[in-house]
């Protein structure tokens, strides 16, 4: 593998440190690959390391390409703002003066339901379901017309749960108004205009021309080959996009910018204004997520596919951006610790760790139980002063007969709030997540990895 190497090439100091530190951990984690970008002011830097598929490999480089998952959403939202600047649509009017045919599970919800909660994830409506429903140009709206069979879990606009089939509808709204496929909507009003021409959506556009990464899954410490590669055309608006980590710089430094005439400054400011807390996750946008660190506040969003994981993250204070690709189920582990280390490289900036609280045994059997939705089963039970959450792989995802992946090792949490708790234990080491009780103060959801789980015992 090219990682070493890699490293022995790179001349800027806290680059390498950078790479050093992601180096280290591919090592420890075997994750096969790693593209990453990172923006100071008027300077870049960009590096590969490992390799883009472990029975065919071939070096990862600033240019190789990769899934970004649902970092498509932001681009998904920056064009319906461009709808919004021209008053072609309004995020407060109800879906339906746009999508007459829209029908969900709750009538109510459906007649109700807006803009601006499809690109906050308040719809309500049970999000993770994926499935494929070919190539044609009517993909999405057969994906979009089966979406009345999710269950309402929440009443609309009540609670943030993360919500990828909100973003079919998202997605599928711009089709009907600008009376076009949503990809050819995409490059013509997004890839163009700011110079992205690395990024594609169809699998033969990034296979048959340029250099791309595989996903892997991780069983027993082994990166092995995840099949299927793409996630299929009716999830192109979710995340679909497919580029480098230096194409994804170039989409940071659009938003990092005055708009470059296909927004308005104003309108970029409007997507990263705060909607509602997002939980553990920080701040809701629209569509990016925000947190606030002292002296600065940064916005990003991540993005996760059949065995590959993005990050893409940005400082409007401090002109600095950085996108981190990988092809592993692991990746995120990675995301997290180079996210930390850029903080301290280029900005200066540690966060102080929150303080654990102690909690009595009778005291942690309240939140005990199981919980889940339609990708995984958790379990909840205590340990010493803290909680163990199980988490159970269902599959689901690109179609609902995919099988689960790889089993996922026992989280020990602690909590560092009233129902708001820390995981210590990797992959999810340093995410913070949350119960949400009912009005009449019952434990109803667990909300982790961004998702309110319905308690069911």
């Amino acid at each position: 593998m090219n990682r070493d190497s890699a490293l022995k090439k790179i001349k800027d100091k806290r680059f390498r440190a950078l790479g050093e530190g992601i180096v280290a951990d591919m090592k420890r984690l075997n994750v096969p690959g790693v593209s990453v970008a990172v923006m100071l002011g008027d300077e870049q830097w960009s590096a590969g390391f490992g390799v883009t598929n472990v029975e065919h490999p071939l070096p990862v480089t600033g240019s190789t390409l990769f899934q970004i998952g649902s970092i498509t959403k932001t681009m998904t939202t920056t064009l319906l703002m461009q709808l919004v600047e021209a008053e072609r649509l309004d995020l407060d009017t109800p879906v339906r003066a746009y999508l007459p045919s829209l029908k969900l599970a709750d009538e109510s919800v459906a007649s109700r339901v807006t803009t601006r909660h499809l690109l906050t994830h308040t719809g309500g409506w049970m999000g993770d379901y994926f499935n494929q429903y070919g190539n044609g140009n009517d993909a999405l709206d057969k994906m979009v017309k089966s979406l009345s069979r999710l269950p309402q879990m929440t009443p609309l606009g009540s609670v943030w749960s993360y919500n990828n089939a909100g973003f079919n509808i998202a997605a599928r709204l711009l089709e009907v108004i600008h009376k076009q496929p949503y990809e050819d909507i995409a490059k013509k009003y997004l890839f163009q205009p700011t110079g992205m021409t690395q990024a594609f959506f169809y699998p033969d556009d990034a296979i048959m021309t340029s250099r791309f990464a595989s996903g892997h899954l991780t069983w027993d410490g082994v990166a092995k080959l995840a099949h299927p590669w793409a996630i299929g055309r009716s999830a192109n608006g979710v995340g679909g996009v497919v580029c480098s980590s230096e194409t994804l710089l170039q989409y940071a430094t659009f938003h990092l910018g005055d708009g470059a005439g296909i927004l308005r400054p104003e309108t970029l400011g409007a997507m990263r204004a705060t909607q509602l807390s997002a939980g553990g996750r920080g701040d809701m946008g629209l569509s990016w997520f925000g947190r606030n660190h002292g002296p600065f506040s940064s916005f990003g969003h991540g993005g996760a596919t059949k065995g590959q994981k993005a990050l893409l993250r940005f400082v409007p204070e401090r002109n600095f951006a950085i996108a981190i690709l990988t092809n592993s189920d692991l990746g995120s582990i990675i995301h997290d610790a180079a996210w930390g280390s850029a903080l301290a490289l280029y900005l200066n900036y540690t966060p102080a760790p929150p303080t654990v609280q102690t909690r009595a045994t009778d005291e942690l059997v309240a939140y005990t139980g199981t919980y889940q939705n339609l990708l995984s089963l958790f379990s909840v039970s205590t340990w010493q002063d803290g909680l163990i959450i199980h988490e159970q792989p269902r599959g689901g995802f690109p179609t609902p007969a995919t099988p689960a992946g790889p089993p996922v090792p026992d989280i020990r949490a602690q909590f560092i709030g009233d129902d708001s708790f820390i995981c210590l234990d990797e992959p999810r080491r340093g995410e913070v997540g949350d119960f949400i009780r009912d009005s009449d103060g019952t434990i109803k959801y667990l909300r982790i990895g961004g998702r309110a789980n319905p308690r069911i015992n």
